[in-house]
């Protein structure tokens, strides 16, 4: 076996199933779950369509892992339309089965586990899939600190110096997950001036670009580069989906772009790593990114669920509107003396509602676990069912006192 399997901690999922154990729910209310970030709106009539449409003619041949043309030139139309770029679809855009997979992939094209002290960085807390990276491409990974009083942003600056020289991959989230905070343009310029210091890859992992409550929408790692002068996107990578902006989770279908010269090698890793698009879901894909008006109602939905839910639950917990994302992270009640997995545990037990203790999503650094005492909810289920998960869990609370 793979000696570095062992290395892996157990999933976020797999650790509340065994906080869990044993358990048996009250039978007065019937299961909510705001654990998992599974988008629960319905998906498109049109991209069913599009999809069972494609199944006579898509399913008698290998797909190329470079993608089809024509979803390339959707995927490129898309950047122009949201970002304003104009990006070379041949050269800087590769069609993914999902982000999540190709976060993972990226690691093992671009880390040279022989360099000594190869470092992977990311934030904490964080989306496991970037420590699994790390540790399979035989790297170590940094856990970069986070500043609770500014949203949990994290501390850049508080990186050392030698770790910024070994490191050869710094994941960044934005927005992120699972506080929903956007970086701005200042942080990205401090992010590309250190890269080309030290010459490390940016993966900016943008999966929840298009849900957002502000009026200005989230800035892309591109956009940024862009708006800095670096439209050759020199070691810089972004990674979008549609399983949140289109709610097909199911699809796995998303797609990474930015600098030619990384984009060339990952095509290579992933012809022989098995990684081609059904041309079924191809063409799904390409009827999903050319609409917007889908994305626009998904939105809509999500802004008024959560400008119902967060006053319910700001009202007991320490909670805000987050910039982007589907997601409320929120602190756990004094009565719970600061345990997250506590408080998951007693509310499943005696409501039969399941959040994601904070600490399963983060590690301890520096002495301390920037995720304990806070649970991550996912407001993914219809906004009737998050209101009564919502009204659960302030009953809950005052029944605390």
């Amino acid at each position: 076996m793979n000696p570095l399997l062992s290395r892996l901690q157990p999933y976020p999922f797999e650790r509340l199933r065994q906080l869990f154990a044993g358990i048996t729910p009250n039978p007065a209310y019937r299961a909510i779950s705001l654990g998992i970030g599974e988008p629960k709106h319905a998906t498109p009539e049109f991209i069913k369509t599009a999809l069972s449409a494609s199944l006579d003619t898509g399913l008698t041949g290998y797909p190329p892992t470079a993608g089809e043309p024509a979803l390339r030139a959707a995927c490129a139309a898309w950047l122009k339309r949201r970002y304003s770029l104009t990006l070379d679809p041949a050269t800087q855009i590769l069609p993914v089965n999902g982000s999540r997979e190709a976060l993972f992939a990226l690691a093992q094209t671009v880390v040279d586990p022989t360099k000594p002290g190869a470092t992977v960085v990311f934030p904490n807390p964080f989306y496991q899939i970037y420590e699994g990276a790390a540790f399979l491409s035989g790297a170590e990974p940094y856990y970069a600190p986070s500043d609770p009083a500014r949203n949990f942003a994290v501390d850049w600056d508080s990186v050392p110096a030698e770790v910024w020289a070994r490191t050869q991959l710094l994941y960044v989230c934005s927005p992120g997950n699972p506080t929903g905070a956007v970086m701005p343009l200042d942080e990205w310029r401090k992010l590309f001036a250190l890269s080309d210091e030290h010459g490390f890859v940016i993966a900016s992992d943008e999966c929840y670009s298009e849900i957002y409550f502000r009026d200005e929408p989230p800035l892309s790692g591109l956009e940024a580069a862009a708006q800095l002068g670096r439209s050759d996107f020199k070691r810089l990578i972004a990674f979008t989906s549609l399983s949140k902006r289109s709610n097909v989770p199911g699809l796995r279908s998303g797609f990474v772009a930015g600098d030619a010269a990384l984009i060339k090698p990952f095509l290579l890793y992933r012809t022989y790593h098995g990684s081609a698009m059904s041309p079924v879901v191809q063409a799904a894909s390409i009827v999903a990114w050319a609409d917007e008006e889908h994305v626009i109602d998904n939105r809509r939905q999500y802004r008024d669920k959560f400008a119902q839910v967060t006053p319910l639950l700001s009202a007991v917990m320490d909670v805000a509107l987050p910039d982007a994302s589907f997601y409320l992270w929120a602190g756990v009640p004094a009565a719970w003396k600061g345990s997250d997995t506590d408080f998951a545990r007693d509310l499943y037990a005696q409501y039969n509602v399941t959040v994601l203790p904070g600490s399963y999503l983060a590690r301890e650094a520096g002495g301390r676990n920037p995720g304990l005492g806070r649970v991550r909810m996912a407001l993914v289920a219809e906004t009737a069912e998050c209101l009564e998960a919502a009204q659960r869990i302030v009953q809950f609370i005052q029944s605390r006192g």
